[in-house]
């Protein structure tokens, strides 16, 4: 339990610095904006949402990717796992018009902050019970 909230977490101020600091990135609020018929009418309900599809994506389905992928791991030394955030990041912004993510340069760029986020914050919020 305490992985999968790290993930969101990681998620949610991944996308939030991403938003804040990667020049090309946009979160937009439109009219019509939902999630599952909760309708979202500020930036911090959209990025709280993005977030945590986010972490749910990267707890449950980037394990299965990397599993199908380990060959690639193996060959490239694990850096293939940053190929794997890239194209679940890029899912997320194929899912939900309100997150604008041009192709290349701010995609890597979120991509990192998102990833050392993931290895960062379980380190600080899971403790090694001996």
């Amino acid at each position: 339990m305490a992985k999968l909230l790290s993930q969101i977490i990681a998620g949610i101020l991944g996308l939030w610095l991403a938003v804040m600091f990667v020049p090309g990135i946009k979160l937009s609020v439109f009219a019509d904006s939902n999630f599952f018929g909760i309708p979202l009418s500020a930036r911090w309900q959209i990025l709280l949402a993005l977030g945590i599809i986010l972490g749910l994506l990267n707890f449950f389905i980037k394990p299965i990717l990397k599993a199908l992928a380990l060959p690639l791991e193996i060959i490239t030394l694990g850096l293939f796992s940053i190929v794997i955030n890239m194209a679940i990041l890029w899912f997320l912004d194929l899912m939900f018009y309100e997150l604008d993510i041009p192709w290349m340069h701010p995609l890597i760029y979120t991509t990192l902050i998102v990833w050392a986020l993931g290895i960062i914050i379980p380190k600080i919020l899971i403790r090694n019970k001996k």
